[in-house]
């Protein structure tokens, strides 16, 4: 039987594991996915030395940019976003190869392109992180513009002092791609000025646990449209699962 699993801290909300259970008993598949909670990414070589049937790892927060080092080979989107976020893992003998991947750009498209239709409103990206460099990867292939919005001054960035009236009017798009709103962050958002946000507005939440976040939450409350990362996860997963058989 064959391994495969989720690997990130926390990895209590994800429900990867489920998705993939699930697709295993419906399709009559002999393999295993199971979450393994590191404490930092040092620890991935003892995993894949405890589990030699793993041939597959999804890479969740906080790891998908440190987890590069321990990849022979990028696929060319990695490269790019400088974050991995799918491992495959092949073996021959005792020699061990690690192929990365990243199917968050696929998956945040597909699901963004559900979204929106042909429309391509400007958008802010909340967050500067793996996450948010797939998302600004994503929107540029679709020929979007966007500003990036980062607790940190950084070149090309702006910080969420800098959110105004103005910003918020001329952006319908709004990404989080924080890990505010998940797990320990669980009542947390990020801070902009909610109160400018009208029906014109998209609120995307790549978090999809819980289902409504608080960013999506207050989003609503000024009858802006919202949406959660449930159909990415779907979207990317399958990705993975593809790349893992190829």
């Amino acid at each position: 039987m064959n391994h495969y699993g989720l690997v990130g801290n926390p990895v209590s909300h994800s429900l990867s594991e489920k998705y993939f259970s699930d697709k295993f008993l419906l399709e009559n598949i002999d393999a295993r996915f199971e979450r393994f909670l590191l404490k930092d990414v040092h620890a991935l070589p003892q995993i894949l030395d405890a589990y030699p049937l793993l041939k597959g790892l999804s890479v969740t927060s906080p790891f998908k940019e440190s987890v590069i080092p321990y990849c022979h080979t990028l696929d060319p989107i990695s490269k790019k976003v400088r974050a991995v976020n799918t491992l495959k893992i092949s073996r021959d003998g005792k020699k061990r190869r690690i192929e990365g991947f990243n199917t968050d750009v696929d998956g945040f498209a597909a699901t963004l392109i559900h979204v929106i239709g042909k429309k391509k409103p400007d958008a802010l990206i909340l967050g500067s992180g793996g996450a948010a460099r797939a998302v600004a990867f994503a929107l540029s292939r679709l020929g979007m513009k966007y500003v990036v919005i980062s607790r940190k001054p950084q070149d090309g960035v702006l910080t969420y002092a800098d959110v105004n009236a103005t910003l918020l009017r001329s952006h319908k798009l709004i990404i989080n791609a924080t890990p505010l709103g998940m797990v320990k962050y669980s009542n947390e958002l990020p801070e902009i000025p909610y109160h400018f946000l009208d029906s014109g507005h998209i609120l995307f939440d790549l978090i999809y646990n819980p289902p409504e976040t608080p960013f999506l939450l207050k989003g609503r409350e000024y009858n802006a449209s919202t949406v959660n990362g449930m159909m990415m996860l779907q979207v990317q997963a399958e990705k993975a699962w593809n790349i893992w058989q190829a």
